[in-house]
């Protein structure tokens, strides 16, 4: 996956900082190595984009899948619940990037599945969330992301969007996203690392 001094075209890219605040030259950086990756290998344009709780994947993966004209997947749409990771994870594979494309929607206010959302297979795509970037998606992909940040920065961003029903589940989450990175290594699999 990554090579020596900058995998598949993203040179200069592999360890930069900054999400909060995307810059344009970064998000065009971006997007333009994921676009010609794929031309370049004839396959359709899929972005990976995964961190833990907090780091700025939804704000990246936006910005990402407006500069593309791609559909975005929210991996938060796709968790089964607070034990979910791993299935969403395991989705990715099977379901989003799979046949058909697509994935079954999680309400969360009734904690059970909800409708089957589809994706064109054909279309370029942006799929962000922890649990996106793993051993079996990573080949899969045109562009793969992994965002970190400090944990206290990482909890004021999250409680702050998620509120009270977050706080409640954050350690339960963490322990989660914990052994996927350890089982998965999606650090070492991202063509970029960004510290935001």
């Amino acid at each position: 996956m990554c090579g020596e001094g900058g995998p598949r075209g993203v040179d200069g890219l592999r360890n930069a900082d900054g999400v909060a605040g995307l810059g344009d030259s970064l998000v065009e950086g971006l997007a333009a190595a994921a676009a010609g990756v794929a031309t370049a290998s004839g396959t359709r344009l899929v972005v990976l984009v995964d961190g833990r709780s907090g780091t700025g994947k939804t704000t990246l993966g936006g910005s990402l899948a407006d500069r593309l004209g791609a559909q975005i997947v929210h991996l938060d749409d796709v968790y089964p619940g607070w034990d979910g990771l791993q299935a969403a994870a395991e989705a990715v594979v099977h379901d989003v990037l799979g046949e058909p494309s697509g994935y079954r929607r999680w309400d969360w206010g009734s904690s059970r599945p909800a409708r089957w959302v589809a994706v064109d297979p054909e279309q370029p795509i942006v799929i962000e969330g922890c649990g996106a970037l793993s051993e079996a998606s990573a080949p899969l992909a045109s562009l793969r992301v992994w965002l970190e940040a400090d944990d206290d920065t990482r909890w004021e961003r999250a409680i702050g969007r998620d509120g009270d029903s977050f706080a409640r589940e954050w350690d339960r989450w963490a322990a989660q996203e914990a052994a996927f990175i350890a089982a998965e290594r999606p650090a070492e699999l991202a063509d970029v690392l960004l510290r935001t």
